[in-house]
């Protein structure tokens, strides 16, 4: 990837609030830095805002984190999005998606050893990134594995990690290197 075109903010540009914060996130994910967090900063309110509304799909969301890792890794893959993999490959396993499964995510919703929920759930994520839309039988399929307040959840993450990979790549945010 070429240089950053926004380079990430120190605490003048972040703000005391915002360094702490992208501090602290360095630290417990065990990389020196956060190079998403800290470009993301540099617009104060709108990063503050963004974390709050980010954090109720992941970590707080209705799904389980082992299908909210699915989806990430799913659309950081369709992206072609490495800085997303690189953080969800280690969160998926965290989160219970050992090589193979987070190799099977890599294959898609036609490999092999798929339940029909994690088939539906993948084959959603494929039709949001490249659709931008789900079909009725997509919809149908979805829908019989997941409440309402679940189907409004899985199209907003798909969204959320589809426009962040949208950010990522052009803003060219440099991936972290862990230490």
């Amino acid at each position: 990837m070429s240089s950053p075109r926004v380079a990430p903010g120190g605490l003048r540009e972040l703000g005391l609030v915002n360094w702490l914060f992208c501090r602290l996130a360095a630290r417990s994910i065990g990389v020196p830095d956060v190079h998403l967090f800290r470009t993301l900063g540099r617009r104060r309110g709108l990063f503050r805002g963004w974390l709050a509304y980010s954090s109720q799909m992941m970590p707080f969301g209705t799904l389980s984190r082992y299908e909210t890792e699915m989806v990430i890794l799913r659309v950081a893959h369709l992206r072609k999005c490495q800085y997303e993999q690189d953080h969800h490959t280690r969160l998926g396993r965290r989160a219970g998606l050992d090589a193979e499964t987070q190799k099977r995510i890599i294959a898609g919703p036609k490999a092999d050893g798929w339940s029909a929920r994690h088939r539906a759930l993948l084959e959603a994520a494929d039709a949001l990134v490249g659709a931008k839309n789900l079909g009725d039988d997509a919809w149908d399929a979805l829908s019989a594995h997941y409440s309402e307040q679940q189907m409004i959840e899985i199209v907003m993450l798909v969204g959320q990690y589809d426009s962040l990979a949208t950010a990522i790549g052009t803003l060219r945010i440099s991936r972290d290197v862990r230490e």
